[in-house]
């Protein structure tokens, strides 16, 4: 998520945001063995740690509702997440009766607030929201990293996590991708983010995972980076009901700014 007061949010694929931009690891190592695994291991340990490849691919839509909290600025505020595939997504954030919106309909991205009204995006911020809409980002991470690498092993807290490095497409700073060496699952993300107060990296911690229709989904996303420290708690997530494309498409407004 970026300036989160501008309208600016983004979510771990959940928060796929949120979730769908979210990849873990199970340590592969055979009994004795020494030898770390594989970005290979580390990718489909995370897709069968998420329920595998089929239960995934059988979700194409979904709504979360849940509550953030900004504790730098004594806030708090309802969260509403839509998701539909392959590449649609809606985000909106509602903080003592102002909304704060962005969306992706599959070719445009926009964000709408009251400080800065309705801006089309473009450029670079235009690749990112599209890489942030691709509701089966756990299935394209080869394609989104073409060149990942293991960049060895750190603790979260008393937990090991396997490092994975990789840059997309359009970026010249790598992401770091962290992977519970032994659950399988999504740690952390760091990447490194365009918004309209420049560039940022942005870390989001993952946890309090739960299976909902066969996924295992986070439903705690903290967030630091880009001026804004927030925690998303998710109390809700409906998979497979029926979002009509119409809502993730930009408002109607006069005076457009386009960055």
């Amino acid at each position: 998520m970026q300036r989160l007061l501008a309208g600016r949010i983004r979510f771990c694929a959940v928060v796929t945001l949120l979730i769908a931009v979210c990849a873990g690891a199970q340590d592969t190592k055979a009994p004795g063995s020494t030898a770390a695994p594989t970005v290979d291991q580390i990718i489909d340990r995370y897709i069968d740690a998420m329920g595998g490849r089929a239960a995934i691919e059988k979700i194409t839509s979904r709504a979360s509702l849940g509550k953030i909290e900004v504790p730098s600025m004594s806030l708090t505020g309802t969260v509403i997440i839509h998701e539909k595939a392959p590449d649609k997504l809606l985000q909106v954030v509602v903080i003592n009766g102002n909304a704060f919106r962005q969306g992706f309909d599959g070719t445009n991205a926009w964000t709408d607030d009251p400080a800065d009204g309705l801006r089309i995006l473009s450029g670079i911020q235009l690749v990112e929201a599209k890489r942030d809409a691709d509701f089966f980002h756990p299935l394209h991470l080869h394609e989104i990293y073409p060149n990942m690498t293991l960049a060895g092993k750190e603790k979260i807290g008393d937990e090991d996590a396997y490092v994975v490095q990789g840059t997309a497409a359009g970026e010249t700073v790598p992401d770091k991708m962290y992977f519970d060496a032994q659950t399988g699952m999504a740690m952390r993300l760091v990447s490194h983010r365009h918004t309209p107060d420049g560039e940022a990296d942005v870390e989001e911690n993952f946890s309090d995972y739960r299976k909902v229709d066969g996924l295992e989904l986070p439903f705690t996303i903290q967030q630091t980076g880009g001026s804004a420290e927030f925690t998303i708690h998710v109390s809700e997530i409906h998979q497979g009901i029926d979002l009509d494309d119409s809502e993730f498409v930009q408002p109607q407004g006069e005076g457009n700014k386009v960055q």
